[in-house]
């Protein structure tokens, strides 16, 4: 999936954004006008994602500040929020819990039984939700010079952490058994179609394609940028990235089943329990557990860090795009445009610190991160790679670079991407599994609440396809206007609008001649097919 899937569309991506110098919405609108609302729905998801992922921010700064005390607070039974049935060992018993995930449930939390009781407002995390966006201001209200800094820093101080993890792992008991269990194929398992259309999903959410952070961190390159380079790098980074994860997560899940005398595949963890359920169980039995947490949990903050500037920067850019001067001249300053999009996503994520917000949380990831992306992924390589096309694409990459890419990646754009995203879509809506967290099976109003999520990016694709028909010239507007057109006359306009509207720059109003030698004009008046 990687190679035929993932590395492909990160270079699609990075092309059209290094291009055309813009952000996911004017990008879009150039490549294929009639389909600019993907650009504006991967606005849309990746600020809907940031309201609600910020709260992992927020349960990070609130292990780590708990981590500096010895004995670390979840790891015994002898505390207020315990209840009976708590455990200060690993079981494999149903009925007891350990202490970690009666602190994360109890204590952090606080957690209500469902969606149904939304409970008190946790004012402990909402304070701790106010510092995770300061941080997140101050590291990007000045772009994304003053954020490249950052990421430096918060990028490769996490990979020191998990070489130290992986070292120490690797020699606690079990830990081979859980690498083994990571390693070793189940080959029946590769009939599936389902494992399938995880692994791309995996890829999507991994490398960021979809989400419009690649179209936007790619429009502020250097315009000679070597694409196929930075593709190349990020693929291999985050593929050694993830693999190095695995052994990382799967070496503590073997000394975790070493404990509860049960096999790796029969530990049961479910959303956020990895990080702060399983991992915090697991420090507790190691030697100096304080400082092994507090690692940990700063790098957790670290890596959250960096998946949040990239969010937070596909709105504030694209917003730059559509209405830079009038911002300007209303806010005056960049920085509180920056400060107004971080107020905004804080006041939506406030839900997400009340007593119900992990359900909040759940349901929000499952019909934003799997539902959503999966549809926006189709649209946009249809628009890319079939309506703006090969041979453009080709011809962007030449005037960039001086040389047109391989001819495997033409395939894959050509063929190979469309197909399997579009059997990806297909088996995703055939198999599709609504939300759930744990034991808590969500009711049917609030699994219509999540479509209402989904919706709230996916919907702008039908509605800009509307837009992009109406204001172009000989436009419904202009029809209804004079009654006296006859129906065939009507109908011919409909189908000059549908086809400028699938031609790539036909919304411009001046003439666009395109670069590098291909002989094509795209003039305001040229789509007279």
């Amino acid at each position: 999936m990687l190679v035929v899937l993932g590395i492909p569309l990160l270079y699609m991506e990075l092309i059209v954004g290094q291009y055309l110098r813009k952000g996911p919405v004017h990008v879009l609108e150039k490549v294929c006008p009639l389909l600019k609302g993907v650009g504006m729905a991967t606005v849309a998801i990746s600020f809907i994602m940031c309201t609600y992922y910020n709260v992992i921010i927020t349960w990070a700064l609130y292990y780590l500040f708990s981590s500096f005390q010895s004995p670390l607070p979840w790891q015994s039974c002898n505390n207020t929020w315990n209840r009976p049935n708590c455990t200060d060992h690993a079981t494999n018993s149903s009925f007891s819990t350990t202490a970690s995930q009666q602190f994360f449930n109890h204590k952090v939390l606080e957690r209500t039984s469902g969606l149904e009781q939304p409970g008190i407002l946790r004012w402990e995390l909402f304070l701790l939700l106010v510092v995770a966006w300061i941080l997140i201001y101050l590291c990007i209200f000045k772009g994304v010079k003053s954020t490249g800094k950052v990421v430096y820093f918060t990028a490769l101080f996490p990979y020191i952490i998990l070489l130290a993890l992986l070292i120490n792992n690797v020699q606690l008991p079990g830990a081979l058994d859980g690498i083994k269990f990571f390693i070793v194929p189940v080959w029946e398992k590769l009939l599936s179609v389902q494992v399938w259309v995880n692994a791309a999903a995996q890829i999507f959410n991994s490398i960021g394609i979809g989400f419009g952070g690649l179209m936007t961190m790619a429009s502020y390159n250097s315009f000679n940028n070597n694409v196929l380079r930075d593709t190349l790098t990020i693929s291999i980074i985050n593929s050694l990235t993830s693999i190095l994860a695995g052994f990382v997560i799967f070496s503590a899940f073997g000394y975790m089943s070493h404990l509860q005398s049960i096999p790796v595949s029969e530990l049961a963890v479910d959303g956020p329990g990895l990080v702060f359920v399983v991992y915090p169980q697991a420090f507790v039995t190691m030697p100096l557990a304080p400082l092994w947490a507090i690692i940990f949990f700063f790098m957790l903050l670290c890596l959250g860090l960096d998946s949040e500037f990239a969010m937070v920067e596909v709105m504030v850019t694209s917003l730059m795009d559509s209405y830079g001067k009038p911002i300007l001249k209303y806010f005056r300053l960049k920085e509180i445009l920056v400060l107004v999009v971080c107020s905004a996503a804080f006041l939506l994520g406030i839900p997400h610190v009340m007593q119900f917000g992990i359900y909040m949380f759940q349901l929000m990831d499952h019909y934003t991160a799997i539902v959503s992306i999966i549809f926006l992924a189709f649209f946009e390589v249809i628009a890319v790679c079939w309506v703006f096309g090969v041979g453009r694409l080709s011809d962007s990459l030449i005037e960039m670079t001086g040389k047109p890419p391989a001819m495997f990646f033409k395939v894959c754009w050509w063929i190979i991407c469309p197909v399997l995203i579009g059997v990806i879509l297909i088996f995703s809506v055939i198999e599709f599994k609504p939300a759930r967290y744990e034991h808590y099976v969500y009711p049917a109003w609030a699994q219509g609440v999540g479509w209402i999520i989904a919706l709230a990016s996916i919907i702008w694709i039908p509605l800009a396809a509307i837009h992009t028909l109406w204001v172009l010239p000989g436009s419904f507007k202009e029809s209804w206007a004079g009654l006296e057109l006859a129906i065939w006359d009507t109908t011919r306009n409909l189908k000059h609008r549908i086809r400028r509207s699938l031609t790539p720059f036909g919304l411009e109003k001046v003439p666009v001649v395109y670069p590098s030698g291909s002989g094509e004009i795209f003039p305001d008046a040229a789509v007279k097919l």
